[in-house]
């Protein structure tokens, strides 16, 4: 086909509603415009796995354990890229969230039950992402944490209602330069290169319990079940901004969209889990290596490495939580907006206005203001985050698996099945996530 008869049929296939990143990627030549139109959920994706939460997880991890755990970086890298790999496959061949393709085609009394632990589990990472952001933030200006909680979500709130999606995944977009930040705190510190290097490339294994409870909740709050959600879900999202708003319009994918989609969530992981890596490195060579061994949250490593890598390492890391407590907070309530809406047939999107989607915002508001009210209610943080741990340490050994079925589905998925390296990778992250929840009960036992 020339290039005027190529030109011709994209503008007919966008003036249809078959409008596709595929179309959009042949009218544009600059080669980092294109790279910057490929980056899309996957990019968000990986970046809102690194809320404030997990990096509180990453940094008490290398402040009580050293570099130990460095090497989970890199076990967990192909792990995480093969499941939302899956996950975005699903949403563009089905064109449907997971939990549509989940009720149509399997048990909905399973889907039932992890809807109810996903809801609670998010709600209770975003109510404890938000005061994160309120402590990040009183670094900077001396307001009491307290008074910063609901502001905060009131923003965050008004930002997913009027927002339209294209101008919420522009700014997700953005707010991912913001990880870039816990790379720049760990400059200031000047680790071991050697301990580093054995540290990432040989895998360190106690039975101790401490290290243990560690390195699962490491597994857990790396691969978490509302990304396996929100993943395919804007997979839709993003076709539907294309002008494909129909379910027959969305339904199959080709080679090229594959393509795109493969680069996306590989860039995405491999940003998550570079953040990952660097945030355990920067806290084990300056809180560790000091004897600040006993912190509780990213807000206190925040603080603890003023005095020791001084005040920009400091301020560098408060940065990096608030971008991603921005960016992590409308992911997590968004996605239990779309796994209720979706589980009971509702109408959702945020492509949609408030009066076409009620159920959609109400479920996203709901589950803000029970987030604010965590901060109010004296409930021990860490506590409440063990809880949502092991909630979703049990959900996600049973959702790989729908997941995995699902990608094998040729009904469902036609002839974009898992391949069998897919299967291998998917395989081996039940049974890890499956050895992680049952470790994660036993640990806190010990």
């Amino acid at each position: 086909m020339s290039r005027k008869k190529r030109k011709k049929a994209v503008r007919r296939s966008a003036n249809s509603g078959h409008a596709s990143l595929e179309a959009a990627m042949t009218r544009e030549k600059n080669p980092v415009k294109r790279l910057l139109k490929v980056l899309g959920p996957g990019l968000i994706t990986g970046a809102s796995d690194d809320d404030p939460s997990g990096i509180g997880t990453y940094a008490v991890a290398g402040a009580s354990l050293g570099f130990a755990t460095l090497w989970t970086a890199l076990f967990t890298l192909p792990l995480m890229a093969a499941v939302q790999l899956m996950c975005a496959r699903i949403g563009m061949v089905s064109g449907m969230g997971l939990a549509s393709v989940l009720r149509r085609h399997y048990a909905r009394n399973l889907l039932y039950l992890t809807v109810l632990g996903l809801v609670i589990a998010n709600t209770i990472n975003a109510g404890a992402d938000i005061g994160a952001i309120a402590a990040a933030i009183n670094i900077f200006v001396p307001v009491p944490i307290t008074v910063l909680v609901l502001p905060i979500a009131l923003i965050i709130l008004a930002f997913q209602i009027w927002g339209s999606y294209q101008l919420i995944a522009k700014i997700f977009k953005w707010l991912t330069l913001a990880l870039f930040a816990y790379v720049g705190s760990t400059m200031f510190a000047k680790p071991n290169v050697l301990s580093v290097v054995k540290a990432t490339f040989i895998p360190k294994l106690s039975f101790d319990p401490n290290f243990l409870a560690t390195l699962v909740a490491i597994f857990g709050t790396t691969i978490s079940p509302y990304l396996f959600f929100w993943q395919a879900d804007q997979e839709v999202e993003e076709e539907i901004s294309f002008g494909r708003t129909t379910l027959e319009q969305r339904r199959g994918a080709s080679e090229a969209e594959i393509k795109f989609a493969k680069w996306d969530v590989r860039i995405g992981m491999l940003l998550s889990n570079l953040v990952m890596y660097f945030v355990i490195l920067g806290t084990a060579a300056t809180l560790f290596t000091s004897g600040h061994k006993n912190i509780q949250s990213a807000a206190e490593a925040a603080q603890a490495l003023k005095p020791l890598a001084g005040g920009a390492a400091s301020l560098l890391f408060a940065i990096g939580l608030i971008g991603s407590g921005f960016l992590a907070v409308p992911v997590l309530t968004a996605c239990n907006g779309y796994a209720v809406t979706q589980a009971f047939r509702r109408q959702h999107g945020l492509n949609k206005k408030v009066r076409n989607a009620k159920v959609f915002y109400g479920v996203i508001g709901g589950s803000t203001i029970v987030g604010v009210a965590i901060n109010f209610l004296g409930i021990n943080p860490i506590r409440a985050l063990f809880i949502a741990a092991v909630i979703n340490g049990f959900l996600a050994p049973p959702l790989l698996v729908a997941i995995l079925l699902v990608a094998n589905n040729r009904q469902i998925m036609k002839d974009k099945v898992n391949s069998r390296w897919s299967n291998i990778l998917g395989a081996t992250t039940i049974v890890v996530m499956f050895v992680a929840a049952l470790a994660l009960v036993l640990t806190w036992g010990g």
